[in-house]
């Protein structure tokens, strides 16, 4: 990363709040606090707006863009969510019986795509699937012991089990089998019997969990929250005891691993930060963004502002951009180029309107 220019776009529409890729990466679908999902495609250099989605009447909180059936999820503050399925040349809206009383604020497809999870701030996730005798998507529901809006939540590579955050400072992994399209799950590391809603893990953290994920090979999970903390469980070593990792950052709002050993956080500090799981110990590397070298140089102290004020009976200008590229909250990361265990490249958006593609090649710290 040493020097070279983060490559960047502003789609022009607002704060970003989630964005998801297709397959091959030509398309991504953003939703910019609002009710409408919008889909650009990368076409002579630059990304163009081919379609909009307004089904959702709030705005929408959640997306995800299953890569092998070629459907979007989307769920909003309307308490409703859809699927969407490209047929003729137009996206057309599925609406899903989530039965929720409040706002839907998380959604993600399993990894074999057929079902999805929905979480809500009626303190309850929803696990969908199709049901094909009565052609509609129906749903299951985990309640307990969830005592707070669910934030966040991420899928197990075998498809069965499911990590919940929440607002009740505890992060969570549950069984999500569904036994009309799931076969029978065997034994891993976080437990042996696994019907739905049995809570395999519980571990507390000093805030709101912002962001949860499992590693690639589904042994170990990272969680952020609010205390500024990532957490790491290794379900090899002990999967009832977390690690807590407190750091002098601003509160993160999201994590990805990049690695079986290593991941990459964000948030309020306007930049990704790397961090290794070295002898089963989680430490910080470095941060990823390398700050801009353009800088206010004529006034470097509030005393000498005043020294201008007081000799040329004039202010100056002050210079309020970050140094980062980001210039407001990054809210999501996503994988981008690579594979599911060596990821290259990773994307970043935030309420500044502006999603990065940030390249790990050749970083020293994942040799």
């Amino acid at each position: 990363m040493s020097g070279v220019p983060v490559q960047h776009w502003n789609f022009g529409i607002g704060p970003i709040t989630c964005h998801a890729w297709n397959k091959d990466r030509t398309q991504i679908a953003v939703s910019a606090s609002s009710n409408e999902i919008h889909i650009f495609e990368w076409k002579n250099g630059d990304w163009v707006n081919i379609h909009t989605l307004s089904e959702h009447d709030l705005p929408v909180t959640g997306l995800d863009w299953g890569v092998k059936t070629n459907r979007i999820v989307s769920c909003s503050q309307d308490k409703n969510a859809f699927v969407w399925t490209f047929d003729k040349g137009t996206w057309k809206p599925e609406l899903v019986l989530v039965r929720f009383n409040r706002a839907a604020t998380y959604v993600k497809w399993s990894p074999l795509e057929n079902k999805f999870a929905v979480g809500s701030g009626a303190k309850l996730v929803s696990v969908c699937y199709y049901e094909k005798e009565n052609d509609w998507w129906v749903s299951k529901q985990i309640k307990k012991p969830i005592r707070s809006t669910v934030t966040c939540l991420d899928w197990h590579p075998n498809n069965v089990l499911l990590a919940i955050g929440s607002c009740d400072f505890k992060c969570r992994v549950f069984s999500a089998y569904v036994k009309e399209v799931d076969e029978k799950p065997s034994p891993n590391p976080w437990g042996q019997k696994m019907p739905f809603g049995q809570l395999m893990s519980e571990y507390s953290v000093g805030g709101w969990v912002h962001r949860v994920a499992f590693s690639p090979s589904g042994c170990r999970l990272a969680f952020v929250s609010h205390d500024s903390s990532v957490s790491f469980v290794d379900s090899t070593v002990d999967n009832t005891k977390s690690q807590h990792l407190r750091t002098i950052h601003l509160p993160f709002t999201t994590v990805e691993w990049v690695t079986e050993n290593s991941l990459v956080t964000a948030g309020h500090d306007c930049s990704p930060v790397l961090f290794v799981v070295s002898q089963d110990v989680l430490k910080e590397v470095c941060k990823l963004d390398i700050p801009s070298a353009a800088k206010s140089s004529t006034i470097n102290s509030a005393l000498q502002m005043f020294k201008n004020i007081d000799r040329n009976a004039a202010s100056e200008k002050v210079n309020v951009a970050l140094k980062t590229l980001h210039q407001n909250r990054i809210t999501q990361i996503l994988p981008h180029s690579g594979t599911t265990g060596n990821v290259v490249k990773f994307t970043t958006c935030g309420t500044d309107g502006i999603i990065a593609l940030w390249d790990l090649k050749n970083h020293p710290s994942l040799a």
